[in-house]
């Protein structure tokens, strides 16, 4: 992740006041706070802020979507709000489409599907918002501090105003119908693949998250003894390469008498090059010798292995693993990149030169994957027994790294584990699809009955405001009336689509006021 590292960003964004804003908004749309990012790129510092200003005035029990949230959560609990972190039960998740980009791991413990309680929100509502924004840079430009925060300032109060609050009503009805289709796909699909997989019971589905988790987690670190005796049969290959070095240049003795003694000062160079090849050799068999000598009292062993001994075999075994695993790692971050250049390319106000310059940056990524793919596919062919060997046409139509991921059978293998099988993870999304479905079903039945609440309550509220300030400030009393007018110009739309909510398959909340 680029946005990780923010060294590489320092230096190029350090030369201008500012260069950006961070945002942060609700779900809806509706923006909630917004920070200047001055003399820097995309710092820790301002989500911290963020998340602190957010803590302060809604509380306990909030959760917030970011595209690092790997790392951001370790940041955050490190951080002087660490402990108000932890008190307040703050969530960092990571959004749906940029979670896709991290690892398996990852996903199984943060992405948005496998979250209980969030319904179908994908986290990536400042994605949309910033592609509405955008347009706003240009006239910015040149703008004095003053006037780029007061166009910035106005921009998102209209934008909030007339385009969020308008569409919140929709919002709920979209992603009503959303839901409810999303039910009526699982419920149909699902039965069939657990019949397929013999699943009785529900319950199986988490259960095998939890093993695939499990199981991914043993992957993230070598066992340290293994580490040792890898590196101790690479010390010793290396011995045995120095040795026969040395012993190739101990053999080399020439014994040639000059006839000439104009020919003396040549021969004795030729001799000074072949003695200090031989002093070099030396010193590189006594390196060498001596980390075998370290390794060996570390691992308690009391002779060198040789290729005849079955420890050389295992060590030999697991350095090609390794071998494999590190291939497999270079092939995936090439594959991932070319995602993400992909999507962009694809992007909506991504100009032609812009275009142009990721095609001929994918030319190059293409041609970095193929050398990848054969450096795989060579690692693959010498694992015993050999892995599955992936051809170009498969691994460009990758999209997710958990199909990198189930590749890592290193200490025991799993192909035959039905979270393993591309039926199983079918079954386990159908499954998870259709609980975060039913949540979102949950929420909205509660949210469009607070929002008829909230209809009524503000006219209520502007109503009595206009008549307690109308005889001591008329003025006063004028601006509530164009606020309320303002206000209700939406209130028939919102109105309208409540009562199509009611009538949607399924509905059974209540739009009584309370």
């Amino acid at each position: 992740w680029k946005n990780m590292d923010e060294q590489k960003t320092k230096q190029t964004w350090g030369v201008y006041d500012e260069t950006g804003i961070f945002l942060a908004v609700c779900r809806h749309g509706m923006s909630l706070l917004i920070a200047d990012m001055v003399q820097s790129g995309e710092l820790t510092k301002y989500p911290i802020a963020v998340v602190s200003r957010l803590m302060k005035v809604f509380g306990a029990n909030l959760g917030g979507g970011y595209d690092i949230r790997c790392q951001f959560s370790t940041t955050l609990a490190k951080s002087i709000i660490g402990k108000d972190i932890e008190q307040n039960r703050h969530t960092c998740l990571v959004p749906a489409f940029h979670g896709h980009a991290h690892r398996r791991l990852c996903q199984l413990s943060h992405l948005t599907v496998y979250t209980e309680g969030l319904g179908l929100e994908d986290l990536e509502t400042c994605e949309r918002t910033f592609s509405k924004s955008n347009a706003l840079a240009s006239s910015l430009r040149y703008a004095s501090a003053f006037h780029r925060q007061q166009a910035i300032n106005a921009y998102f109060s209209h934008n909030d105003a007339y385009e969020v609050y308008a569409s919140i009503s929709n919002f709920i009805y979209s992603n009503y119908k959303q839901a409810r289709s999303i039910i009526q796909d699982c419920e149909f699909m699902l039965p069939s693949l657990k019949r397929e997989l013999g699943v009785t019971a529900d319950t199986e589905f988490t259960t095998w998250l939890q093993e695939e988790q499990n199981y991914l987690e043993g992957l993230e670190m070598e066992p340290l003894n293994e580490t040792l005796q890898m590196e101790y049969w690479r010390a010793l290959v290396n011995l045995e390469a120095s040795k026969k070095d040395l012993d190739l240049k101990s053999a080399l003795w020439d014994v040639t008498t000059p006839s000439d003694p104009k020919d003396y000062a040549t021969y004795m160079r030729k001799t000074r090059k072949v003695e200090t090849a031989r002093r070099h050799a030396i010193e590189m068999y006594n390196k060498d010798l001596r980390i075998v000598q370290d390794l060996e009292s570390k691992l308690n062993i009391d002779s060198h292995w040789t290729p005849e001994r079955p420890e050389w075999h295992d060590a030999a075994c697991l350095v090609t693993k390794r071998t494999f695993q590190r291939a497999l790692d270079h092939l995936e971050a090439l594959v991932v990149t070319r995602i993400f250049e992909l999507s962009k390319m694809n992007h909506a106000a991504t100009g032609y030169k812009m275009r142009k310059h990721i095609a001929k940056v994918l030319q190059v990524r293409s041609s970095a994957i193929r050398i990848a793919l054969e450096q795989y596919n060579t690692a693959a062919c010498a694992m015993d027994p050999p892995h599955r060997i992936l051809k170009w046409d498969e691994v460009v139509e990758y999209a997710f790294i958990a199909e990198f991921d189930l590749l890592r059978d290193a200490r025991q293998d799993v192909s035959q584990q039905p979270w393993a099988t591309p039926a199983g993870h079918s079954a386990m999304d159908h499954y998870f699809k259709l609980l975060r479905a039913r949540e979102e079903i949950e929420r909205l039945e509660v949210e469009a009955r607070r929002l008829l609440m909230y209809l009524r309550d503000k006219e209520r509220f502007l109503d009595e405001s206009k008549q307690q300030v109308r005889a001591l400030h008329p003025p006063l009393a004028h601006q509530i009336a164009r606020y309320r007018l303002i206000h209700s110009c939406f209130t028939s739309q919102h109105l309208k689509r409540l009562h199509d909510i009611t009538k949607l398959p399924g509905y059974k909340g209540s739009l009584s006021f309370g």
